[in-house]
C-alpha cells in the first residue's frame, strides 16, 4: 500500500449524517474506509467502460422459461459467445421463472455487447451486468 494522504472535504451535515447511518449499516467502522471504497468503485466503473479493457463479472438474468423458444435462444446466444462465458448457474425460481447467472470475462466491448444482447432478448424480464477489472488496486491488468 502506498503512503496515505489526508484530505479535508466540506459536506452538508444532513448528507453526512445519512452517509454515516448508511456505512454503519454496512459494517464500516470508519468513514475513511467507506470513502476509499467509493473512490475505488468510481475508478473501476470508469475503467471498465474503456474499450478493450479486460473485465470480469457476472450477468444475472431472470426470464419466463415458457416464453416461446426463449431458453433455446438464450442457449444459442451463449454458445455463440462461449469465449466470454466462464461458467453459468441456472436456478428454477418457480413454475414459470428461471434465474441464470453467467460469469463473464473478456474485453469490455465484447462483454457489454453480450450482456446487452441477452438482456434485450424478448422474454427476459430483468438483467444486470456487474463488472470489475482483474487488478482493482493498481489500475492495470496483467498480460497473460
Amino acid at each position: 500500500m502506498s503512503e496515505l494522504s489526508r484530505i479535508g472535504i466540506a459536506i452538508d451535515s444532513d448528507l453526512l449524517e445519512r452517509f454515516d447511518a448508511s456505512i454503519g449499516e454496512q459494517g464500516y467502522t470508519n468513514r475513511s474506509e467507506a470513502f476509499r471504497d467509493l473512490v475505488r468503485d468510481r475508478l473501476i466503473r470508469q475503467r471498465t467502460q474503456v474499450p478493450g479493457q479486460d473485465v470480469v463479472g457476472t450477468l444475472t438474468l431472470v426470464y419466463d422459461h415458457h416464453q416461446r423458444l426463449l431458453p433455446e435462444k438464450l442457449t444459442e446466444l451463449q454458445h455463440h459467445h462461449h469465449e466470454a462465458i466462464v461458467s453459468s448457474l441456472h436456478v428454477h425460481l418457480d413454475r414459470d421463472n428461471c434465474l441464470e447467472v453467467l460469469v463473464v470475462r473478456g474485453k469490455s466491448t465484447d462483454v457489454y455487447r453480450l450482456a446487452n444482447l441477452l438482456i434485450s432478448t424478448k422474454g427476459v424480464k430483468h438483467g444486470q451486468l456487474v463488472v470489475t477489472t482483474p487488478d482493482v488496486e493498481h489500475g492495470h491488468t496483467h498480460s497473460h
